[in-house]
């Protein structure tokens, strides 16, 4: 099994690096494959709504994204971890993300998502939302821990003090991790649920 993790933060071995680290432990343990990608330091610009990728199956802009898209397809899992701006993700991760999931064609259900949130002390809540929904429009289920998925820190290194933050992470992991390997057995064994024909509506009719 594979997960593909994407880091969101512009600063190499970071607090977001930290919270990561912290998971990716949990899956070597759990004899899940891991490939983490920082994208936080990359040139990636916004979607433009061209709609090349209709007609080509991939971004009109040749950068990291779509170097991303197979390997998100391969997956069977996706972390998406940021820091905290204004309450909000990293805009360049956002681009990313809003690159990568509408340019991708391919079915994203059941592939597992987990997203992670690193700051100083509030804003939290706000990007741990705003990166959910990246999977919740896309048929996939989401990991969850015993707590919110967030670390704290704002000092490089300062989120390995955090000892709530770490053990909400390796928990994270280890639920991801098992509902992967469920799931892989419930598509053995019944498939993947019914697919309806999607119906578009809008506000004006």
């Amino acid at each position: 099994m594979k997960v593909l993790v994407i880091n969101g933060s512009p600063r190499k071995n970071g607090n977001t690096s930290i919270a990561v680290d912290e998971m990716v432990k949990v899956f070597d343990q759990e004899g899940i494959e891991v490939e983490v990608i920082q994208v936080g330091n990359k040139d990636i610009r916004g979607c433009i709504a061209c709609g090349s990728c209709f007609e080509t199956g991939k971004c009109v802009f040749n950068d990291i994204v779509n170097e991303l898209a197979p390997k998100f397809e391969e997956a069977d899992g996706l972390v998406v971890a940021s820091p905290v701006y204004y309450a909000s993700a990293n805009a360049t991760l956002i681009a990313c993300l809003d690159r990568l999931f509408y340019s991708t064609h391919f079915d994203k259900t059941m592939k597992v998502g987990a997203s992670v949130v690193c700051a100083r002390r509030g804003g939290c809540s706000a990007t741990f939302d705003e990166l959910n929904k990246y999977f919740t429009i896309s048929n996939m289920p989401i990991a969850s821990s015993r707590y919110w998925n967030s670390i704290h820190g704002r000092e490089q290194g300062q989120a390995a003090l955090d000892a709530e933050g770490l053990q909400t992470m390796r928990i994270l992991a280890r639920n991801m991790s098992f509902l992967m390997k469920c799931i892989a057995l419930g598509k053995e064994k019944y498939g993947l649920p019914e697919k309806e024909e999607w119906i578009p509506t809008h506000f004006i009719r």
